[in-house]
């Protein structure tokens, strides 16, 4: 039988704050700070201690929120969410259910098929757990670690309604998030230090079909790899399982990325399982209007709009628009290389070129982050009016390119001290030519009795010869004349 997938996602994501949700800890970086190095009486569960919540935090869930299109609410509750494992050290999370932060908003996101509509069911903030590290030494018993720095770090979870039914929805969804996350400044989404989190609810039923199937949830899934991967894997279980005459059950999975397959580790618990309570020592929450429209003014432009401008404005096609407009910063690079190359006649388009391409493959090889590179946008403006005035070829701007991001010199000085500009002599390149051919008799020969390919093999030998500095249109055109004319004869 033939199956659709019904697949919504719940997302967590730490906001970027300087401080905890529910104290003054200050949020570190788990793989700098010394474990248990930013823990208080409040985020380690002591008995007695009150928690205070952090407004910051407010506000950027109220700019992820509006951002998604959400209604606030003018009143939400924290409550107490029980269940006990080792990284909970209170023995219940503080976390919104019935009266989040707020609720129906949409993500449009972009596929092959078109543009998808993607609701969001709500958006609520709550506190991290704590981390476990288990360990499996030779000849002992097991044990693990518990380092409590990022328990109460505020996290705010995004919960879609399960309106995604392919791996191509799933990812556009998750990467469109997380560019709004980004672009609000909410949270940094930097999945390799688990600051973005997804959990998928995933169903199957039979095509055509407009009832849900029982549902499984995966649990803490940390890239976007293993979420496509985790994903794909429970859709066939299922199909084979129905298809065999098995049924369904509802329950929590885990990813076992070595085995790549899903694991059970619990049955599903409903919401009456976590006893949630309003927490007794929070007030309720109130975010008067005037704080949601301060909010709302404040927003920046966001990337499904910026992608659209760049597509309007700069006449890119939707694939670059797409990629520039989904980082700011990114976004702001590319905007500043355009306006310092447009009094050299450099196009939007080419520009859009060199950064996907180039300076793409520079960061994809070295590693460096866009902020880390030596070559500015004014720097990279500079170096494509080289090339736009014909005064270097793009074969040597991209050398040059190259020794601007290793050294951090400019394209003049780097052209200037290598004697790289590009030869458009046209008396020169005539003479390079007729060099050539004249040294080249039978090669010449077989051209003019017809084998006319070896014109492309004698542009190779002049640009070789003039060290690959001539310009290459004026080598073609001088090129093509002088075949020409020896064909006359």
């Amino acid at each position: 039988m033939n199956y659709e997938a019904v697949i919504g996602l719940e997302v967590h994501a730490e906001l970027a704050t300087r401080s905890k949700m529910f104290c003054a800890c200050p949020v570190v970086d788990l793989t700098q700070a010394a474990p248990n190095s930013a823990v208080c009486p409040v985020c380690a569960g002591m008995p007695g201690t009150l928690p205070v919540v952090n407004r910051q935090a407010v506000e950027l869930g109220l700019r992820v929120a509006l951002a998604l299109e959400c209604t606030p609410a003018h009143t939400s509750l924290f409550a107490r969410k029980n269940y006990f494992y080792p990284d909970l050290p209170k023995g219940y999370q503080i976390s919104q259910y019935e009266y989040p932060l707020a609720e129906t908003g949409r993500l449009v996101i972009q596929t092959r098929e078109g543009e998808k509509t993607v609701r969001i069911r709500r958006v609520h903030l709550e506190e991290d757990t704590g981390k476990l590290t288990h360990v499996h030494p030779a000849n002992r018993d097991a044990y693990s670690l518990i380092d409590l720095n990022r328990a109460g770090v505020p996290l705010l979870e995004i919960v879609s309604e399960p309106d995604m039914h392919t791996l191509e929805q799933v990812r556009a969804y998750s990467i469109g998030l997380r560019a709004v996350l980004r672009a609000v400044a909410a949270s940094s989404g930097d999945m390799e230090k688990g600051v973005m989190r997804f959990e998928a609810n995933v169903s199957i039923r039979p095509v055509g079909s407009d009832q849900l199937g029982t549902r499984v949830e995966i649990k803490n899934l940390n890239s976007f790899r293993t979420m496509e991967r985790a994903i794909a894997y429970e859709i066939a279980r299922q199909s084979e399982v129905l298809d065999h005459g098995g049924k369904i059950d509802q329950e929590t999975l885990g990813w076992d990325e070595d085995a790549a397959a899903t694991y059970s580790q619990r049955s599903k618990e409903e919401a009456h399982d976590y006893r949630y309570f309003p927490e007794p020592d929070l007030p309720p929450l109130v975010v008067e209007p005037q704080w949601v429209e301060r909010v709302r003014a404040g927003l920046p432009e966001l990337p499904l709009a910026r992608k659209a401008r760049f597509e309007r404005d700069y006449n890119l096609p939707a694939s670059d628009a797409d990629l520039l407009s989904a980082d700011a910063s990114l976004a702001q690079y590319f905007e500043e290389t355009v306006r310092a190359a447009e009094p050299e006649g450099v196009a939007a388009r080419m520009t859009a070129n060199w950064i996907l391409g180039e300076l793409f493959s520079w960061i994809n090889q070295s590693g460096e982050g866009l902020d880390k590179l030596k070559v500015r946008p004014a720097a990279l403006a500079w170096l494509l009016g080289f090339v736009q005035r014909s005064e270097i070829n793009l074969h040597t701007a991209k050398t040059v390119l190259g020794e601007m991001l290793r050294t951090g010199q400019t394209a003049g000085e780097i052209i200037s001290t290598q004697g790289l500009r590009q030869v458009s002599d046209s008396e020169v390149i005539a003479g390079l030519v007729r060099q050539t051919l004249e040294s080249n008799p039978d090669e010449l020969k077989n051209f003019l009795n017809g084998k006319e390919t070896l014109a492309n093999w004698f542009f190779g030998l002049v640009m070789r010869s003039a060290g690959g500095k001539a310009n290459p249109q004026v080598v073609r055109a001088e090129l093509e004349r002088q075949l020409a004319e020896r064909k006359a004869k």
